[in-house]
């Protein structure tokens, strides 16, 4: 089967490693040559491969489309895609498209799925391969795999240890089944679908007011981007790793209970959160110890 991978980043590269592994034809591949100023591992994997690597540079223009459609691909795999195709490559494949998405549609739609589950404080969610259509994670499901989300995992550890690697293996599956005629199409159940925007700072403001799982829950759902934001004397910073500390609240939402050796204990409205890794404003991440020094936060202060 001639197949066009459109992604970017680690996961199209590691999908790609694995269709050429898994003897498929990869024809071609859609994916820009640098992003946010870094080399994109992808590019530089279909470029190493002799793989013709294509790219809109913004824009779905009428040349692009017509490479594209020179190689005559017969599927598209979606690995790790922020754009909107065209119907002109959406539907040109004879199999159409596949899409893979980190979560179990319908929900979770949009481009922070993994955040939201996390800060909703959901015990389990997975990734769908699905065919997509001009909606956003609307389309057909091809299939469907369901991971646990352990009570400590962050975005990070979520992603990297579960959804990245299944989701190889969905993509894999995917295609065998495709390529036996036995891929479902399962409507999406438009009554169970959830859409949220994509996870920014303005969503992840800690307010130290609410119960300690749910400030916890944040921590680790904006972990590693876009990260958790508080104040400290009008300045802002933003919180990653920490630790949910139970039935030890003895002060005022905000309040700096102690300092120890690992890390600013912080109160909440029923307990406390153990800060133990922080980002202040234009600098490195750092270790709560160094934020200490470095501002003079002592037990008794407040954080906004």
């Amino acid at each position: 089967m001639r197949i066009v991978l459109i992604g970017q980043a680690a996961f199209g590269e590691k999908v790609l490693e694995k269709l050429v592994k898994g003897k498929e034809s990869v024809v071609g591949v859609l994916t820009p040559p640098v992003i946010k100023g870094k080399p994109n591992p992808l590019h530089e994997l279909a470029v190493k491969l002799g793989i013709p690597a294509l790219w809109h540079k913004g824009k779905w223009n009428r040349e692009v489309i017509e490479e594209y459609q020179k190689l005559a691909p017969e599927l598209n795999v979606m690995a790790f895609v922020t754009d909107i195709l065209p119907e002109a490559i959406l539907n040109y494949p004879r199999f159409g498209t596949i899409q893979y998405h980190p979560s179990l549609l319908p929900k979770h739609r949009g481009g922070s799925a993994i955040n939201w589950a996390i800060i909703n404080g959901e015990t389990k969610t997975g990734v769908t391969i699905f065919y997509p259509d001009r909606g956003i994670d609307t389309g057909p499901i091809l299939l469907q795999k369901e991971v646990p989300i352990a009570p400590d995992d962050t975005v990070g550890t979520l992603y990297f240890n579960k959804l990245f690697p299944i989701g190889i293996e969905a993509i894999m599956e995917s295609i065998e089944l495709i390529k036996q005629g036995k891929a479902p199409k399962i409507p999406q159940d438009e009554a169970q679908a959830t859409y949220e925007g994509l996870c920014t700072e303005k969503e992840t403001v800690i307010n130290w007011q609410q119960p300690s799982v749910k400030i916890y829950n944040l921590i680790r759902g904006s972990n590693p981007q876009p990260g958790a934001t508080t104040r400290f004397k009008g300045k802002q910073f933003k919180v990653f790793d920490a630790e949910l500390v139970l039935g030890t609240g003895k002060g005022m939402p905000g309040r700096v209970l102690e300092i120890n050796p690992k890390g600013i204990l912080v109160s909440t409205s029923d307990g406390a959160i153990l800060v133990k890794r922080v980002q202040p404003e234009g600098s490195a991440k750092i270790s709560a110890g160094e934020f200490v020094q470095q501002t003079g936060l002592k037990a008794g202060d407040k954080l906004a």
